[in-house]
This record gives structure tokens, C-alpha cells and sequence, in this order.
């Protein structure tokens, strides 16, 4: 898989933002079939434990979560199913592992830890996308000192989104 160019990233970001109710029920609908493990792991226990920080947060993480969705189908394709490969999530478990106890350690991510986590050069991660995704969590967060504190952890929790998204299309494209 290649890095998204920045008119790649811009495309796919228009779209997800042009979107109307409908259309956004139905590409919600279409990834929780094709995907049920990931859509439950995305929409259902990483908002919970934003929630436990910041309620904001974990509302504006799902949001995120679907325009995510819609780079990734608008620029990349269809998404993969679920039946092609039912212990896809199993396995991205237990590789991210290193992260989600990180991530359960601390109440930030740290410039050390945020270089472990980009680091993969197997499968290169989205950085014009996270770096966006990091923009909208901190200027969300700009307008409630309440949501400060939970800025690390979502940007960290969305950058893992990322790397799942990538490693679903990655074993895509190796196919």
C-alpha cells in the first residue's frame, strides 16, 4: 500500500465530508458487515474508554472513526470482508498488543512512544491522515479546557484506528 499523496488525502476527505445522512447510515451499515469484529472494536470499546476520560472526545473519536472509513474506501477501494478472513482481528490483537498496553499505562503518549508507534516499515502508516486527524482532535479540544487532558490518548487511540485501516488494506493488496 502506498502513502496517500496530499490530493489523494484531500479527495478522499471532501467526500467523507459531503456525505449526506443517508449515504453515511449506509457506508456505517455496509462496514459493520463487512467488518463485524473492527466495527464493534472502532464504534463500541474504543469510544467507552475515551468516555471514561472525556465524553466529547469519544463522540468526536467516532466521528473521525467514519471519515477514516470513507479515505480509505474513496481512495483505496472497497473494504475487505470479514468472511475472507474471520481471524484478521484476532491476529491485529495481538500485534498491537505493545500499543494497547501502552495506551492503558499512560494518560499520554510520549515523543518516544509516538515514534514506536509510526515506525513500521512493513507497513507504512498514513501520516498526512493522522497528522489531520491530530489537527481536528486538537482544535476540538481548543474549545473546552475540560477535553485538554484527553487530547494524547484519543490521538493515540485514532492513530491506531490508522494503523488497523492499514493493515486490513495492506493484507488486501498482498492478496
Amino acid at each position: 500500500m502506498h502513502d496517500l499523496t496530499e490530493h489523494e488525502l484531500y479527495e478522499a476527505l471532501e467526500y467523507a465530508k459531503s456525505l449526506d445522512e443517508e449515504s453515511g447510515k449506509i457506508i456505517m451499515s455496509q462496514f459493520e458487515a463487512d467488518q463485524p469484529m473492527l466495527f464493534q472494536t472502532i464504534f463500541g470499546i474504543f469510544p467507552s474508554i475515551i468516555a471514561d476520560k472525556n465524553q466529547d472526545m469519544a463522540h468526536l473519536f467516532m466521528d473521525l472513526c467514519f471519515e477514516v472509513i470513507c479515505v480509505y474506501q474513496k481512495a483505496l477501494g472497497d473494504m475487505p470482508k470479514f468472511i475472507d478472513d474471520p481471524t484478521w482481528m484476532e491476529r491485529q490483537a495481538i500485534l498491537l498488543e505493545t500499543e494497547f498496553q501502552l495506551l492503558r499505562q499512560s494518560q499520554s503518549v510520549d515523543d518516544t512512544q509516538q515514534d514506536y508507534f509510526i515506525k513500521d516499515n512493513e507497513n507504512p502508516v498514513q501520516i498526512g491522515l493522522v497528522k489531520y486527524l491530530n489537527e481536528a482532535i486538537d482544535e476540538f479540544a481548543s474549545y473546552s479546557v475540560s477535553r485538554v487532558p484527553s487530547i494524547e490518548f484519543t490521538q493515540a487511540m485514532i492513530f491506531v484506528v490508522v494503523k488497523l485501516f492499514n493493515n486490513l488494506y495492506d493484507k488486501a493488496v498482498k492478496q
